[in-house]
């Protein structure tokens, strides 16, 4: 297993990283900006997008995992990863994310907790409603973890 980053033609990898967020115009708005990695295992199994957002937080705006891949502890790798590269650099690593039982238990179990909700995220930024298994996401949950 290899972990690198991706400095040119990062949009080559949006296909997976559509898993996460399925609308490419949202992904564009932060993909350039921030440090991209890919997680190889005999082929990319796994990706993530940070962004610094000032004041010691690092934000991951992304993270996906092949389907067939997922429950194999790729996406916990690069949590692991990215607490050990930037904790010298920043004092909190966060995630918003959608409020579903496919993603909160994963956060959670990486270290991170809730830490507060920006109401109508999903269906003031999106053209279309997102469902993650079978519930429609209207709120963005944020959670953080001390790195």
């Amino acid at each position: 297993m290899k972990i690198r980053e991706v400095i040119d033609h990062k949009k080559a990898y949006v296909d997976l990283l559509l898993l996460a967020d399925e609308q490419e115009d949202m992904i564009d708005r932060y993909l350039e900006r921030g440090t991209m990695y890919v997680l190889e295992d005999d082929g990319v199994k796994a990706e993530c997008v940070v962004t610094d957002e000032g004041g010691g937080i690092l934000e991951l705006k992304n993270i996906a995992v092949a389907p067939d891949c997922q429950g194999k502890g790729y996406g916990k790798a690069l949590v692991n990863f990215l607490v050990r590269t930037y904790r010298a650099q920043y004092t909190v690593l966060q995630v918003g994310t959608g409020d579903s039982p496919s993603t909160i238990p994963f956060y959670k179990s990486c270290g991170f907790r809730r830490h507060h909700l920006v109401k109508n995220f999903f269906t003031d930024h999106y053209d279309h409603p997102i469902y993650e298994c079978g519930v429609q996401l209207v709120d963005m949950v944020y959670l953080q973890r001390e790195l």
